[in-house]
């Protein structure tokens, strides 16, 4: 008998976020305007297998962090279904096992220099979870669990003592993913975790990370504006605009051969070693706004494909040729 197929530990099935941006009541009733909703994700859905890195990507503003949040609890969806280990998770996050869920599952944050608490020193930062959780039984123990977590990132244990003012931007980066290793989780949500670090402090970081991965068996969501760190971290990759999946694929399928037209101009904005020298091709025209999103595909006024069914008709996720894409045009074989 064959082995049955391991189900994926994430899974997330039409996810959606939406906010109420509204004026104040009274403001409303004297200027006779209606309730604004701001939908900032819209239906996502994909999985994650164990052991296994989705990224992300997507210009600002189309829903990444938001899905973010809401796959560590700190939003509650709209709509939608988010199951973990063949769990629901935002059931769990609400009931009597909250804490134990929340200790599989756990985020690093994009700016290490806002994340941190400037008047702890890091033996309190990166304890405070272990004593949260009661992961240790006294002082002493704290310290030695404090010091291997510290160790693990490539910083010396005897930086416990320390403030992260006294750190740099990747030092205070690695403090970060030492707290969130903490509770020994299995997943880590990484929302953009080496955007404000230095080129060459992403690359130690994310060498961290990667190591991390193999050696603990980690599943990682990973969100980044950088294809180049994408590329080198990514087992598959999602692609955002406006609040929806667009195309999602693995990473080879999708850097190889893009089929969406979005991704492709995302990806022909890429410098490029051989083309050194020739024009490159710039993003064209700007996100719609996402209080007013046009009808139809909402990519369609910056699509050179689009035809009436594009900017009438919305089109869905489907599976073709083992990716999955939203696009008439490819649906239609036009592209």
């Amino acid at each position: 008998m064959s082995a049955l197929p391991t189900p994926p530990l994430v899974q997330a099935s039409d996810l959606a976020k939406t906010f109420d941006v509204s004026a104040p009541w009274l403001n409303r009733v004297l200027e006779r305007r209606p309730r604004t909703l701001l939908h900032a994700v819209d239906g996502v859905s994909f999985e994650i297998e164990r052991g296994k890195t989705l990224a992300l990507v997507g210009e600002s503003g189309c829903g990444k962090s938001t899905v973010a949040r809401l796959l560590v609890g700190l939003y509650h969806p709209t709509r939608g279904d988010f199951q973990f280990d063949g769990q629901d998770a935002h059931a769990g996050f609400a009931g009597a096992q909250s804490q134990a869920l929340r200790r599989r599952i756990q985020m690093i944050f994009q700016d290490p220099y806002a994340s941190l608490n400037p008047r702890w020193q890091v033996e309190d930062i990166v304890g405070e979870p272990l004593r949260e959780h009661g992961m240790a039984s006294g002082k002493t123990e704290l310290r030695e669990r404090v010091g291997a977590l510290l160790e693990s990132v490539g910083l010396s244990p005897l930086d416990m003592a320390k403030f992260p003012h006294q750190f740099s931007g990747g030092q205070r980066q690695r403090v970060s993913i030492a707290r969130a290793l903490a509770t020994e989780p299995e997943f880590l949500v990484c929302d953009e975790p080496t955007s404000a670090l230095d080129v060459s402090v992403q690359a130690q970081v994310l060498n961290i990370m990667k190591d991390l991965q193999q050696r603990r068996g980690l599943t990682y969501l990973f969100i980044s504006h950088n294809l180049a760190v994408v590329r080198h971290v990514s087992d598959d990759v999602g692609v955002m605009y406006l609040g929806r999946l667009v195309e999602l694929a693995d990473r080879r399928s999708l850097f190889a051969t893009p089929r969406h037209p979005y991704t492709r101009m995302l990806l022909d904005a890429i410098p490029k070693m051989h083309d050194t020298g020739s024009a490159r091709t710039p993003v064209q025209g700007e996100v719609p706004n996402p209080l007013a999103p046009p009808p139809g595909c909402a990519f369609n006024p910056r699509c050179p494909h689009a035809n009436d069914r594009c900017r009438s008709e919305r089109p869905a996720l489907l599976s073709l040729g083992g990716i999955r894409i939203a696009c008439h045009a490819v649906e239609e074989g036009r592209i």
